[in-house]
């Protein structure tokens, strides 16, 4: 079995977690309520096995995926005391968000987690791509180019790039870049409805985590034993700029094709300059350079370590920044200006965690959990939206309840609508499913 199929069975337990910790704030908020839960379910069924434990149902059911919880009076007939549905409209909107709650705190728990463990991870934001014509375009961007100041302000990920840009939509905004260690003063407008997948200033963003670089490995007869690169370096500059991340570094080897490339290295607390003499890479765009040049290289990122006091507050704003992120993208995919094509399902999850595990240079643990966050986060807002089905489109018709003056639709017809939403919400899941297959079986890639 190859890595790449083992790291995307990471997924299942991830997802398995998240969908049952949703599911368990909606059996605690439905006990805190005083309505009975009649089955607590691990899986989906039909049921494998089931037991009954203070009047409750645990259910072990045949397709492993999440759980379920079941309610007296879900289905908006039931008037029994013990019913959700005799329930008042605050604790059935209380039973409802329970779930989104659960997953938030579990995402913002992660978090803390990861900052106090291990410390926060800084990045430089690169412009990977030009689309011709753009408003970037004109404004003179090149590809390579770094972003470092926006609207006045410090840049420290590529979510900072596309929300400032977008509030400047019909506005000049200043951006400063740096092309080969100068600064550089830009003006640029950014689009407020740009062609679909160009985004506001028609730039593809790179993300690049500040890592020491160290040479792992060196091909015997290779241009790198050739320049005396060893195992144990660290490499500090190359082509005269620092080498702080994995862009840098392969930027300078593509960019020093058929010439001399000078590299300095640590070794041994020593600092040795080198000349590397880069060839010409074969004419596929797709060429390794390290495999070209003989060398193997390992990233380590560098944690800014956080103090004791500050864990706390510093986790719950990573997790906001995340959240914020993530409403970006909710907002740029119904405005067309992100591909339908970034949606994935299950299938399509399990793609992007091998492809993130096998790119990134964090330990395990720590893109474990950054995925996990996303995935919890991403769980939590999208049962709030409020379509029919999702616990966000229950709310609604609480909401709607409160604004009537306590008079509620009656239970037949929001159950006919939240029955059409579950038809709709499976094709589109069966949809999505047969998107994810095509786009493996096509070798396409969600990563840059």
């Amino acid at each position: 079995m190859s890595d790449g199929l083992l790291n995307g069975l990471y997924i299942i337990p991830i997802l398995a977690v998240l969908i049952l910790v949703h599911e368990f704030g909606h059996f605690f908020a439905a006990r805190w309520v005083g309505a009975k839960v009649e089955e607590f379910g691990i899986g989906i069924p039909p049921r494998l096995k089931g037991w009954e434990h203070n009047g409750v149902i645990w259910s072990i059911n045949w397709i492993p995926f999440g759980g379920f919880v079941r309610v007296l009076g879900e289905d908006g007939k039931n008037m029994d005391p013990g019913s959700m549905n005799a329930k008042g409209p605050a604790q059935r909107a209380f039973f409802l968000a329970a779930g989104s709650a659960m997953n938030f705190l579990l995402a913002i728990v992660l978090m803390i987690a990861v900052v106090g463990f291990q410390g926060i991870a800084s990045s430089n934001v690169y412009i990977g791509s030009v689309s011709p014509n753009s408003p970037a375009a004109a404004a003179g961007w090149q590809t390579g180019d770094r972003i470092i100041e926006v609207a006045g302000a410090p840049i420290d990920g590529s979510a900072e790039v596309g929300q400032r840009a977008r509030d400047f939509a019909g506005q000049p905004l200043s951006v400063v870049i740096q092309r080969d260690g100068a600064d550089i003063e830009t003006k640029v407008t950014p689009r407020a409805n740009p062609p679909a997948g160009e985004g506001p200033t028609g730039v593809g963003i790179t993300e690049a985590i500040l890592s020491n670089i160290y040479v792992t490995a060196v091909a015997p007869g290779s241009p790198s034993a050739a320049a005396g690169l060893e195992p144990g370096d660290r490499i500090l500059s190359i082509g005269g700029q620092p080498a702080t991340d994995r862009f840098i570094f392969a930027a300078g080897l593509t960019g020093a094709e058929g010439r001399a490339l000078p590299i300095v290295v640590d070794r041994d607390g020593q600092q040795a300059a080198l000349t590397l003499a880069v060839p010409q890479a074969a004419a596929d765009a797709d060429a390794d350079m390290m495999a070209v040049i003989g060398l193997d290289a390992k990233l380590k990122p560098i944690f800014e370590k956080v103090p004791p006091a500050e864990v706390i507050p510093r986790g719950i704003g990573e997790a906001w920044g995340q959240i914020t992120q993530m409403m970006g993208g909710l907002r740029d995919i119904v405005t067309g200006q992100t591909s339908l094509g970034q949606i994935a399902g299950p299938i399509g999850m399990g793609q992007i965690t091998s492809e993130v595990i096998e790119a990134s240079p964090l330990p395990l643990w720590v893109t474990l959990a950054q995925i996990s966050i996303l995935l919890s986060l991403n769980l939590a807002i999208l049962n709030l939206l409020p379509l029919p089905a999702l616990d966000g489109g229950r709310l609604l018709f609480v909401l709607i309840e409160v604004l009537r003056g306590g008079k509620r639709i009656p239970p037949e017809r929001e159950g006919v609508v939240h029955l059409a939403g579950m038809i709709i919400l499976i094709g589109v899941m069966f949809l999505v499913a047969f998107l994810d297959v095509g786009r493996i079986v096509g070798g396409s890639s969600f990563l840059p």
